[in-house]
């Protein structure tokens, strides 16, 4: 039995921090219904894998979900929102909070419709302060956050995946779980909020604690960690590995691997911060190391001793990767439109007693909007004029 089977979702949302909580509860068993713009939200077309423009995060964070079209700021379209809500437990949308009350989706107007409704929404900086009514993505939470100041060397960089919407949507996902909980002890539902630049600020809270105690002031030394050595990125003959260590008995190893004790004696070794503050000679003599090994004998070595390692992947090589492949990371799932069956990441965690299993794969736009409409008692007649003067 699915844990959330008789928990209905109304997904509102856009992009990643909202469509992920929603997938999360989907995976869980829950009937989330993605909500869309007539012709299609913005994110359904981002990154474009199908002739017909259809993107790749849609589908990925899109399945388990229904799909209908609908326009809010018609009366008709108003309506059947409100008919939605009545039937609903939780509602998902991280839009601005003028833009939620002017769609009739702030948690007064959805309280009044269903008094235990429970609403989660996203924003990028949080309802109030100077930047509350102001719109952002990831990556300016992750420029705020100082992720980007230590991330680069004299130049700050992005990370290339979006690390703080995934954080966001999934601790939206915990949320809205606590929230349902909460409903069925007292049977009061509530409004659950998150934001991007808490996210990032959550995230980076250890580096801004030694900040704020010792101002050290760091700046960004690119792959090379700051705190434990070695932690670095290594040229191997054929590639690139990973290898982080931290702790004494990590050290160690990596002293007995590289065979040299006199690392174990030198007191600017001693801790980890101390390998941290002088990591750019322990590098040194794992890069040295590592040029002369494949990556393949590299990583036998370090695995054998123990040694946290990891290849540099490309994404080409993470999908076709024998630890990737043999735990089934990904599902083959097709796609209307898709040349190939897409590679979606099951939910990354495993349970004794459920399986959290894709199901069905993203709706095309619209694809359940009559049956949904039917389930709240709409027509045929009435659904066909419905589309015809674009409500849904």
């Amino acid at each position: 039995m699915a844990i959330l089977q008789d928990v209905r979702v109304l997904d509102f949302s856009r992009y990643i921090a909202g469509p992920f909580c929603g997938m999360l509860l989907a995976d869980l068993g829950a009937d989330v219904i993605r909500i869309e713009k007539v012709d299609g939200s913005e994110d359904r077309y981002y990154q474009p894998v199908t002739e017909d423009g259809q993107g790749g995060t849609f589908m990925a964070l899109n399945r388990n979900k229904r799909g209908m079209t609908l326009n809010p700021r018609k009366p008709e379209g108003q309506e059947i929102q409100r008919k939605l809500v009545a039937t609903a437990d939780v509602v998902i949308a991280n839009l601005p909070p003028d833009t939620l009350a002017s769609m009739g989706l702030d948690y007064a107007t959805l309280s009044a419709i269903k008094s235990d409704i429970i609403l989660t929404t996203s924003t990028a900086f949080g309802s109030g302060g100077p930047y509350g009514s102001r719109v952002g993505f990831d990556g300016v939470a992750q420029a705020m956050s100082g992720n980007m100041h230590l991330t680069g060397y004299e130049e700050p960089l992005k990370n290339h995946l979006p690390y703080v919407d995934y954080a966001t949507a999934s601790l939206n996902a915990v949320g809205t779980l606590a929230a349902i909980i909460h409903r069925m002890r007292t049977g009061e539902g509530q409004h659950v909020e998150g934001c991007l630049l808490g996210s990032a600020l959550t995230i980076a809270n250890g580096v801004l604690i030694e900040q704020a105690v010792l101002e050290k002031n760091r700046v960004g030394t690119g792959n090379r960690g700051q705190t434990a050595a070695p932690s670095d990125t290594f040229r191997t003959k054929d590639g690139w590995l990973l290898v982080q260590v931290a702790g004494d008995p990590l050290f160690e190893r990596w002293a007995k691997l590289m065979g040299e004790p006199h690392w174990l004696d030198d007191p600017r070794f001693a801790t980890d911060q101390l390998r941290g503050d002088n990591g750019i000679d322990i590098s040194k003599r794992t890069a040295a190391w590592a040029a002369e090994r494949t990556t393949a004998e590299a990583m036998e070595e370090l695995a054998a001793a123990r040694i946290p390692c990891g290849e540099v992947l490309t994404p080409a090589a993470a999908l076709t990767n024998a630890q990737v492949v043999e735990q089934g990371f990904f599902e083959a799932v097709d796609y209307p439109g898709l040349s190939r069956p897409a590679p979606l990441a099951r939910m990354p965690l495993d349970f004794s007693g459920i399986d959290p299993d894709i199901r069905r794969r993203a709706p095309t736009l619209s694809e359940h909007t009559e049956e949904i409409l039917a389930e709240l008692g709409y027509d045929a007649e009435t659904i066909e004029n419905l589309r015809d003067r674009r409500v849904v």
